[in-house]
């Protein structure tokens, strides 16, 4: 039984970047999906692909690396609240991630989304995880 689905999530991408994979399925969810094309669109994954093959269905991610390098356009990807300690902010203590270069990502009352979008909407939420 996994208790914690976006850890489960985190670390399957974490994974195949490890192992220098092109693509990595993980089963699906709103939560999941929500995060994914937030990786697309700051162009952290090359493309993604949501399929329905069973009652769940499954999210299949292109991941992105340099052409010459092989170096993988994640460089870290970690949880920050966890079902054991939850943590929110206020829309005042929204965290930098990198001075700005990072993304945090936000479960707010509008949504998922980054943590500068929570800051021009001027909400709060918990903080999911940061991505640099």
């Amino acid at each position: 039984m996994n208790t914690d689905p976006i850890s489960d999530y985190l670390t399957r991408v974490r994974n195949a970047i490890m192992a220098n994979h092109r693509v990595v399925e993980i089963p699906a969810s709103n939560l999941k999906k929500e995060i994914t094309k937030i990786l697309f669109e700051k162009g952290y994954i090359l493309n993604y692909k949501f399929e329905q093959n069973s009652v769940q269905g499954s999210i299949k991610i292109a991941l992105k690396y340099h052409p010459v390098s092989k170096i993988s356009a994640i460089k870290s990807i970690q949880r920050v609240s966890s079902p054991g300690l939850r943590k929110y902010t206020g829309v005042d203590g929204i965290p930098r991630v990198l001075n700005g270069l990072g993304v945090a990502i936000l479960s707010t009352s509008h949504g998922v989304m980054t943590d500068k979008e929570a800051r021009t909407q001027n909400v709060g939420g918990e903080v999911l995880c940061y991505v640099y």
